[in-house]
C-alpha cells in the first residue's frame, strides 16, 4: 500500500532502526554519571549532539534535544521572548506557520503580548520586505518555517533573516519540513526541528540557540540540556535520530531530484486527467517530495477515505476533515480552494510505477465522489431589490454551495449576479476560489438577512 504522507511522518529509516537497536544495549545509563556506563552513554550523547550540529550548521554546544519538535517550538518562542521582555513584547509570524508555532502565539497574545501575521500570497510565501515591515522597536521575536508543511512552497528564511538582524530581532526557523533536504541558509538565531519528518524515531526533536542569542528557560530548572529541556535524554532515540538525520543527508541531493521529478508528473497530469483542479503552492521555490491540489465539487474527507480504499495514504488540509469543519488555516492565508484538498508527500524511496497507479486511480474517485454527492436542487428565486438571483445553501456544507452556484451561473444572463447564502465558513474560501478558477467576477459579501453570509458573483464569462 503506498505511503504518501512522509510530510505528516516519514518510514522509519533503515539507518534510524540500526542505531536504535545499537544503543539501546549501549546507551541506557545515565550520561551525566561518571562510572563506566554513564561515560559510554555520554559519548553516544555527545556523538549525536555533533553529528546533528554539523547537519543543522551550528556549534554542538548551541544544540539541545527536546521530547519533540513542538517541545522545541514551545521551549525556543517562549524563551526567546522571556530573554528579551525589556525589548518588548512584540511576535512576529507568517500566518501559515505551523500549529504550535501559533499556537505558541496565541498563549503570548492571551498573557498581554503582541502579535503580529504577515500574510502570504497565493503561492504560500511571505515577501521578505513585508515581513522587515513588520518588524519595530518592541519586536522580541520574529519565526517563520523554512518551508510550508501543507504546500511545500520555500520561504526567503535567508533574506527575511538579514532583515532580522538589521533590525535586531532574532529569528527562529521552523525548519521540520526541509531539515532533511538540507541546512537551512542565512544568519538565523534559533531553530527548531522534528525528528520523525526526516526518518528518524518520532520522540525526537531538537533546538538550535545560536550565541549571542538573548535566551531565558521557561519553567522549572533542570540541569538536563544546558537547562535549555527538562528531563532525562531518550538517549537510543536521539543516536537513532542524530544517525538517520546524517543518512538521509547523504541521500538527499540524488532523491530529492528523483522525487521531484515524480512530483512533476503529479503536478502536470492532475490538472489534465481531472477536470476543475487547482494545484496550489509555489510551483519551482518548494519541497521537492511534496505536492497539494484541490478539487471542485468534492467532499475532502470522502476522497481521502475513496483514496485509502484503493490503497494510497495521503493527507489534506481541508476543512472537511477537521474536527472543527474550518478550513486550513495555510489554504485560508493563499486565498486558494480549500475543499477536496489533498496533499501527496512521497517518502524517499516511493516507486514511480506507485506514482502512475495513483494518476490512473485518481480520476475515476474523483468523478465517482463527485457523482455521490450529486448536488441538491438549490432554492432560487428573484430577489427583490436587485434583479439577483438567489442561491440558498444555507445548513449546507462546503462544497455544497459552490456546486448549486456552478449549477445555476449559466442560467444568469452575463453582466448579472446570483447570490449565495451560505453559513460554512469554508464558503467564504472557495467561492472566491471558483471564481478565479472559471474566469466570474467575485463582487464581495454581506451579513444575510437570514443568517449567514450572502455571496455576490457576476457572471463575466
Amino acid at each position: 500500500m503506498p505511503y504518501f504522507d512522509a510530510a505528516s511522518s516519514a518510514p522509519l529509516h533503515p539507518v534510524a532502526r540500526q542505531a536504535l537497536l545499537a544503543s539501546l544495549d549501549e546507551g541506557w545509563a545515565d550520561p551525566a554519571r561518571l562510572y563506566r556506563e554513564g561515560r559510554r552513554a555520554r559519548l553516544l550523547l555527545d556523538a549525536a549532539r555533533e553529528a546533528a550540529a554539523d547537519a543543522v550548521g551550528c556549534r554542538p554546544d548551541e544544540l539541545v534535544f527536546t521530547p519533540s519538535g513542538t517541545r522545541a517550538v514551545h521551549s525556543g518562542i517562549s524563551g526567546a521572548l522571556a530573554g528579551r521582555r525589556r525589548v518588548g513584547t512584540r511576535l512576529v509570524v507568517s500566518a501559515v506557520e505551523h500549529s504550535s508555532v501559533l499556537h505558541a502565539a496565541e498563549t503570548h497574545a492571551a498573557a498581554g503580548g503582541s502579535l503580529t501575521e504577515v500574510p502570504v500570497g497565493r503561492s504560500g510565501a511571505v515577501e521578505a520586505a513585508a515581513f522587515a515591515a513588520a518588524l519595530d522597536e518592541g519586536t522580541a521575536l520574529a519565526c517563520l518555517q523554512s518551508a510550508n508543511h501543507e504546500v511545500g512552497t520555500v520561504q526567503p528564511v535567508a533574506e527575511v533573516a538579514e532583515a532580522c538582524r538589521a533590525a535586531g530581532v532574532p529569528l527562529l526557523v521552523d525548519a521540520a519540513q526541509s531539515l532533511g533536504w538540507g541546512p537551512v541558509e542565512g544568519d538565523w538565531s534559533l531553530l527548531a526541528a522534528s525528528a520523525h519528518k526526516w526518518g528518524g524515531p518520532a520522540g525526537v526533536g531538537l533546538l538550535a540557540i545560536r550565541k549571542g542569542t538573548r535566551f531565558s528557560p521557561q519553567g522549572p530548572a533542570d540541569e538536563r540540556e544546558s537547562g535549555r529541556a527538562a528531563g532525562f535524554e531518550n538517549l537510543p532515540a536521539i543516536v537513532a535520530a542524530a544517525a538517520s538525520l546524517r543518512a538521509v543527508r547523504a541521500e538527499a541531493e540524488a532523491e530529492g531530484a528523483r522525487l521531484r521529478g515524480l512530483v512533476e508528473r503529479i503536478r502536470g497530469r492532475v490538472g489534465e486527467l481531472v477536470p476543475d483542479v487547482e494545484v496550489v503552492g509555489d510551483p519551482v521555490r518548494r519541497l521537492p517530495h511534496l505536492v497539494t491540489f484541490s478539487c471542485l465539487y468534492v467532499d475532502g474527507e470522502t476522497l481521502l477515505h475513496e483514496l485509502d480504499r484503493e490503497g494510497f495514504s495521503v493527507s489534506s488540509g481541508s476543512s472537511c476533515t477537521s474536527s472543527t469543519l474550518t478550513p486550513s488555516h495555510v489554504l485560508r492565508a493563499m486565498g486558494v480552494l480549500s475543499e477536496g484538498n489533498v496533499r501527496v508527500s512521497l517518502p524517499a524511496g516511493t516507486a514511480e510505477e506507485d506514482v502512475e497507479r495513483f494518476l490512473d486511480t485518481l480520476p475515476g474517485v474523483v468523478a465517482a465522489v463527485r457523482e455521490r454527492l450529486g448536488a441538491p436542487e438549490p432554492v432560487t428565486g428573484a430577489a427583490a431589490d436587485s434583479g439577483s438571483l438567489v442561491v440558498d445553501a444555507l445548513g449546507k456544507r462546503c462544497p455544497i454551495p459552490v456546486i448549486e452556484l456552478a449549477r445555476v451561473i449559466g442560467d444568469v444572463p452575463l453582466g448579472d449576479t446570483v447570490t449565495v447564502l451560505a453559513d460554512d465558513e469554508a464558503a467564504r474560501l472557495d467561492i472566491p476560489a471558483w471564481c478565479e478558477m472559471r474566469g466570474q467576477e467575485y463582487v464581495g459579501e454581506e451579513p444575510s438577512p437570514k443568517g449567514g453570509t450572502a455571496y455576490v458573483v457576476r457572471r463575466v464569462a
